[in-house]
């Protein structure tokens, strides 16, 4: 067999949407097209948390039209939001659900345990789980008792990208992700805030309107810390514009509380640029390391901005290091895996599914 009906957020091709997982959906979809899969897209409007009455409708409607027997594949915020359409047809379909992110990674709370215990009912009733990191598959083992052999991971390739110029002085600082909280540019700021004695200029690039109150509480943060004239907030960029953003740049900041992967910070890795983060999820199975084991960044304690307040000052204050971490980042560049790896990871558990 080498149909699938893969169910996916509606606008996944929408430029003013970008996102992580939306890139991962739509780079699948092309690479199982190019191994000969059949692709029956699905778009769902509505989706996590909560699916409206459309969505539900929709999803339960096209779930119906599926033949017996057949394999699909539902991105994780459809999936996880709708156990009564999905749990019900677990026998007639081979249902393989592609996680993002793990739900129940939050603290609890009543709306958070009502989530978990959504997506809980529906990894349970599929047939396998897919993960896109080995941190995430063990989360996911952990969450919710699911049989190692039923958790598979497929982590996100990269594009090839021109190499960055990088700049002596390396003080051209790039944050590139939604302003939410789980991305932390509040923290990020703080951590700003105490290299002010130091030159440098920080581009974030995101979008403002994921999350409007608090991007608006960043803005505001961002002109209280005296930072308005070197940090400059410049929304969405995708394409050439990001391409550009990236070839400006010295070193990626990511300030995360929470990531998966952290696509980002391969993206960076594909223009040898090197990485200062939290160490969170997955974003050192992204980060790797160099040929001879150096990492192309460095790595700090979520959710501390004194300690990557640090590691900048460190950065922006030693050549020597930002040339030991851009060598190890143009290294790192070499061993990244691209898209058609993904893709093929991911077809051979469909594959197995269909068995």
């Amino acid at each position: 067999m080498t149909d699938v009906h893969f169910v996916v957020p509606e606008g996944i091709d929408d430029p003013d949407r970008p996102s992580g997982g939306n890139a991962y959906d739509r780079a699948v979809r092309r690479g199982l097209a190019a191994l000969g899969w059949t692709v029956h897209e699905y778009a769902i409007a509505d989706a996590f948390p909560q699916l409206g009455a459309a969505g539900h409708a929709a999803l339960a409607n096209a779930i119906r039209t599926i033949p017996d027997g057949a394999v699909v594949l539902l991105d994780g915020l459809i999936a996880s939001a709708a156990p009564e359409a999905l749990a019900p047809e677990a026998r007639r379909l081979q249902q393989v659900v592609l996680v993002h992110m793990p739900l129940g990674h939050r603290p609890p709370d009543g709306e958070a345990d009502a989530v978990r215990a959504r997506e809980r009912e529906v990894l349970a009733a599929a047939t396998v789980v897919v993960a896109t990191s080995e941190w995430s598959s063990r989360r996911l083992r952990e969450l919710y008792a699911l049989p190692p052999d039923r958790v598979h991971v497929a982590a996100p390739g990269v594009d090839p990208a021109h190499l960055a110029p990088g700049t002596p002085a390396g003080d051209a600082l790039l944050c590139v992700a939604a302003v939410t909280p789980d991305k932390g540019h509040d923290l990020l700021l703080d951590a700003l805030a105490m290299v002010m004695d130091l030159p440098w200029r920080c581009a974030c690039v995101g979008s403002l309107d994921r999350d409007p109150a608090f991007a608006d509480g960043v803005l505001g943060r961002t002109r209280d810390r005296g930072l308005g004239d070197r940090v400059r907030f410049a929304g969405s960029r995708t394409g050439p514009d990001l391409d550009r953003a990236y070839a400006a740049a010295d070193v990626l900041v990511l300030a995360s509380r929470a990531e998966t992967y952290g696509m980002v910070v391969t993206e960076a890795l594909a223009r040898g640029l090197p990485v200062v983060a939290a160490e969170v999820g997955g974003v050192t199975e992204a980060l790797g390391h160099a040929d001879d084991g150096t990492r192309p960044g460095l790595l700090v304690p979520p959710g501390d901005p004194g300690a990557l307040g640090a590691a900048l000052r460190a950065w922006l204050g030693d050549a020597e290091l930002r040339g030991r971490l851009r060598r190890a980042a143009r290294d790192r560049r070499a061993s990244l895996r691209g898209w058609p790896a993904t893709a093929s990871a991911l077809a051979g558990v469909l594959a197995g599914a269909a068995r």
